[in-house]
């Protein structure tokens, strides 16, 4: 008994340094923040109730935000996961060359970001390399940053940043499935494709769950990528929840920037709530 005790206070002294820091920087923030959605001003604070959540979602910039960055999940997390799934499922069965291909597509994660935006900024500038070509074959220059195409552009940065960590992901969930599955469905005369769907995808469905959870959060760190391509007012169809609360910041507006912060942490919430409720769910039906 003694021994169990002395184990358990031991747990809790190692421990404690993390919990303090856990709660000192991330706790007690995250409620300071919360206090303020409810508040008007930063010293003698008013209660005003859900005045600020109004002001915020009849802004004009925050409902585009919150459009830009829904449709830009919408669209690159599938991608992401398509091209990383792709990937694996070709990396997966070669030998010596496999540790090449998991090097070239982890490269850019080891990239410094600033030195990767600074090269498409000077590839897609309005007199950069891709326009000088362009203007070479007789055809009209793009503004590739300051167009719809910003969209794309970033779209592209988001799934060539992600897709060597997916991949990865990946491989270890198709070097969990037994390789007697594969040599028994040959046997029986399956194809590529019925393999693929019948044995790969629903054994592959934790490591999809997780790769899904770790591209949404992902998704929401793009802002990076956004922000150096084209600043703090960038073009409308890449102005992400996160220009909308850095601007805000910016202005000292606290209110407004907590009540955006917490409803992008709702979001996520019930976007990853919704996610293992569908599992768990499903891991019942089994």
């Amino acid at each position: 008994m003694k021994l169990k005790t002395k184990t358990k206070w031991t747990g809790v002294l190692l421990t404690a340094p993390y919990l303090a820091g856990f709660f000192l920087l991330f706790v007690i923030p995250f409620f300071i923040s919360v206090s303020y959605t409810f508040t008007r001003g930063v010293g003698a604070m008013e209660f005003v109730g859900l005045a600020n959540y109004a002001d915020v979602l009849g802004s004009a910039a925050f409902r585009l935000a919150f459009y830009n960055t829904f449709r830009f999940l919408l669209f690159g997390v599938p991608l992401l996961m398509a091209v990383s799934l792709w990937l694996a499922c070709m990396v997966n069965g070669r030998g010596r060359e496999k540790q090449v291909f998991r090097s070239i597509f982890l490269y850019p994660m080891v990239l410094p970001v600033a030195s990767v935006v600074m090269f498409f900024q000077v590839f897609l500038a309005e007199r950069g390399i891709l326009n000088s070509l362009l203007t070479l074959m007789g055809l009209p220059s793009v503004g590739w940053l300051d167009s719809e195409t910003s969209f794309g552009v970033l779209l592209f940065l988001y799934i060539w940043k992600n897709c060597g960590y997916n991949m990865v992901l990946f491989l270890a969930g198709l070097h969990a499935i037994p390789e007697e599955y594969y040599e028994i469905a040959r046997l029986e005369g399956a194809g590529r494709g019925q393999i693929f769907r019948r044995i790969t995808l629903p054994l592959l469905e934790p490591s999809t769950v997780f790769v899904l959870v770790i591209s949404i959060m992902n998704g929401f760190k793009s802002f990076r990528e956004a922000y150096l391509l084209a600043g703090t007012m960038p073009h409308q169809s890449i102005y992400m929840l996160q220009h909308f609360m850095n601007n805000n910041f910016d202005n000292l507006n606290y209110q407004r920037l907590s009540v955006a912060a917490f409803l992008t942490f709702l979001w996520i919430f019930l976007m990853v709530a919704v996610i293992f409720g569908i599992r768990t769910r499903r891991e019942r039906e089994v």
